[in-house]
């Protein structure tokens, strides 16, 4: 089993709003600049970045917590579904997503790492910035 990948990030928005940002499929799609479709419910499915990533809704707080179990497409049939929990917090200046993700597969953990920066984080940033404009 690979170390679990653990980031976090702050941004200048509310915690509802990371979590709307994540959750939306509309914004989700905006922010990242890839398709995304989401339930916003317990056991329902999403796909992220045109189906490049599957998987279903395990758990959801609204504007707090969700964790769901999720694949890329490109991992094996043997590989299991990795675990991914994402916490949202007010901070001082804003708000923070917490991102623990477990099980990820050890041929793409370094992918899935800096994944999370370049597809999410980086662009999350941007949109933002172009949302309090």
């Amino acid at each position: 089993m690979t170390k679990a990948i653990q980031q976090s990030a702050e941004f200048s928005v509310s915690p509802a709003t990371l979590y709307a940002t994540y959750m939306d499929s509309k914004k989700h799609t905006a922010a990242t600049g890839a398709t995304a479709k989401l339930s916003r419910k317990a056991g329902g499915a999403f796909t992220a970045f045109e189906g490049a990533l599957v998987g279903r809704n395990l758990v959801i707080v609204p504007n707090r917590m969700i964790v769901q179990a999720w694949r890329a497409d490109h991992w094996k049939k043997t590989d299991g579904d990795s675990i991914l929990v994402l916490t949202f917090s007010k901070t001082a200046k804003g708000a923070r997503v917490d991102l623990v993700h477990a099980n990820v597969p050890e041929h793409d953990h370094k992918g899935v790492t800096e994944g999370w920066r370049t597809y999410y984080w980086q662009p999350w940033r941007k949109y933002f910035a172009k949302q309090s404009q």
